[in-house]
């Protein structure tokens, strides 16, 4: 949860440089792809560095290795439904937002270079509450809806952030797939998010 207040922190300060005229807008103008890249770099790096993640999805139970298509096709019906209360937005600009799966650095800078800013930051918020949702509230997602369900609900950080919460709550029997299910999404969401963006 740390993590998740320090990026708003950031996305606070940035704002208040923007609206200050505190740096000078053209340092930034087409800087965030290369920020991308940047990051893309380092995800490849971090998952090129742990081979066991790979070799120990081997021995994942075949129906609970569905479970990321599961919730990649929870999480765009949701998107697509909230849309509708939505009339401002389309359903594939809220079903590009709803594709970050808790990614808020990677689907936010996609969603501003193909959208502009206002959907950008839209989708910063939007997966930063997804994040911090789960980091919160894993017991009661456990004890409503079964133990996959906070898996599910961090999306691409089940890997990552929010792994040590599900291992408490969930059971350390999870992990394997909580990691599997991050691995899975992460990779889908260049792919959802830029393809959502072009409808």
């Amino acid at each position: 949860m740390k993590g998740s207040l320090v990026i708003v922190a950031f996305f606070v300060l940035g704002i208040l440089c923007g609206i200050f005229n505190l740096l000078p807008a053209e340092w930034f103008s087409g800087s965030s792809i290369y920020a991308l890249c940047i990051l893309m770099f380092f995800v490849g790096l971090g998952l090129g560095h742990d081979p066991e993640i790979i070799a120990s999805f081997r021995n994942l139970n075949p129906i609970l290795a569905t479970l990321p298509l599961l919730t990649i096709a929870g999480t765009l019906a949701g998107a697509a439904v909230a849309s509708m209360a939505l009339p401002h937005r389309t359903v594939p600009e809220c079903m590009a937002v709803g594709s970050g799966f808790a990614y808020y650095s990677l689907s936010s800078i996609f969603i501003t270079q193909y959208k502009g800013a206002e959907l950008g930051t839209i989708a910063l918020l939007s997966n930063i509450s997804r994040e911090m949702t789960t980091l919160l509230c894993a017991p009661l997602l456990v004890r409503w809806f079964g133990r996959l369900a906070p898996i599910s609900s961090g999306g691409a950080t089940s890997m990552d952030t929010t792994l040590p919460i599900i291992s408490r709550y969930s059971g350390k029997e999870f992990v394997i797939l909580s990691i599997f299910h991050g691995f899975v999404i992460d990779l889908s969401v260049p792919f959802l998010v830029t393809f959502f963006c072009s409808l």
